[in-house]
């Protein structure tokens, strides 16, 4: 079937973006067609968009971006048991180059979660690919388990939100930087400390931290195993820590995030219960010219909250 999405023809700026017609692969047994009424903005948007990722991903144009989705089932394979035409669902479907800024979106059957009826779905198309970077990196990589500390940066991001509130429901001290105007929320969803990293360096204020989950690279990085004993551990979304430094502490790994319908369930429920939430900073319709303004504010790294990209 073809439908209405945003496309790049070709890598370079926002202004690739344009609104086009897609033919969609016919839908697998194992997969299910849904009717999108909300999308996200992640960096990997916009860094595919550019062409970084353009050798880990060779694909055809065009190219619909987005790998977050919020919505209804219109449609299920012939081999979906669990699912149905008309409920709520949430994904982080695989990455492909049919993505989901579109009004519809193929997603595999396992990877679906129940969108909680509690939670719009733009709140719901702001957690998949953020919210289970955070539980990969804080728990199936970095262990983290009740009554330790964790340093989460840049609390305030996309990222950060859910990480601090998923390190707080498992019982750990959570310790976060960000700026003086996020101190409030970040408070208010399970932090800590919050630290001010325009006046203060973490480094000098803690220590004996048993994970760090960074999510800015470079200097924050390195001045993270500052901070770090012999065992902990250091998880990163942005970088391959350096190799020296990594020798002095139990665990340093860059990871790479991988799509579970499970994993997103649990943070449904979480949700459900009032114990996880999105903090949307910013909405954009699902048009050629609100995504090019939502990968524009993406691209400041100012962003507070989540972009979200609504198509209701």
């Amino acid at each position: 079937m073809e439908t209405r999405a945003i496309v790049i023809e070709q890598y370079g700026h926002a202004d690739q973006l344009k609104e086009s017609q897609v033919e969609l692969p016919k839908l697998g047994e194992h997969q299910v067609l849904v009717k999108v009424k909300a999308t996200s903005v992640n960096p990997i948007d916009w860094k595919l968009r550019e062409g970084y990722l353009a050798q880990m991903m060779p694909w055809d144009f065009p190219i619909i971006l987005g790998w977050d989705v919020a919505g209804e089932i219109a449609e299920v394979g012939s081999a979906v048991a669990d699912w149905q035409v008309g409920q709520a669902v949430f994904a982080r479907p695989e990455t492909t180059r049919f993505g989901t800024y579109a009004d519809y979106a193929i997603v595999d059957d396992h990877l679906l979660a129940t969108k909680p009826d509690t939670v719009s779905f733009a709140e719901a198309a702001a957690v998949p690919l953020a919210g289970l970077t955070a539980y990969q990196a804080l728990f199936t990589h970095g262990k983290l388990t009740a009554g330790e500390k964790v340093l989460i940066h840049a609390g305030a991001g996309g990222v950060g939100i859910y990480a601090i509130q998923l390190a707080k429901n498992a019982g750990a001290t959570v310790i976060t930087t960000a700026s003086e105007e996020n101190h409030a929320l970040l408070k208010e969803l399970g932090a800590d400390q919050v630290i001010d990293y325009h006046t203060t360096d973490f480094s000098e204020v803690v220590s004996e931290i048993d994970l760090v989950f960074d999510t800015m690279g470079g200097e924050v990085q390195a001045n993270s195993f500052k901070v770090l004993p012999e065992n902990g551990r250091l998880i990163s979304i942005v970088g391959k820590p350096d190799e020296e430094l990594a020798k002095k502490v139990a665990v340093a790994e860059s990871i790479w995030l991988q799509p579970d319908g499970k994993q997103l369930q649990e943070i449904a429920d979480l949700m459900a219960e009032g114990k996880v939430k999105s903090i949307v900073g910013h909405t954009y319709p699902l048009t050629a010219a609100g995504v090019k303004a939502a990968h524009e504010l993406s691209e400041t790294h100012h962003a507070k909250g989540k972009i979200v990209l609504s198509n209701e």
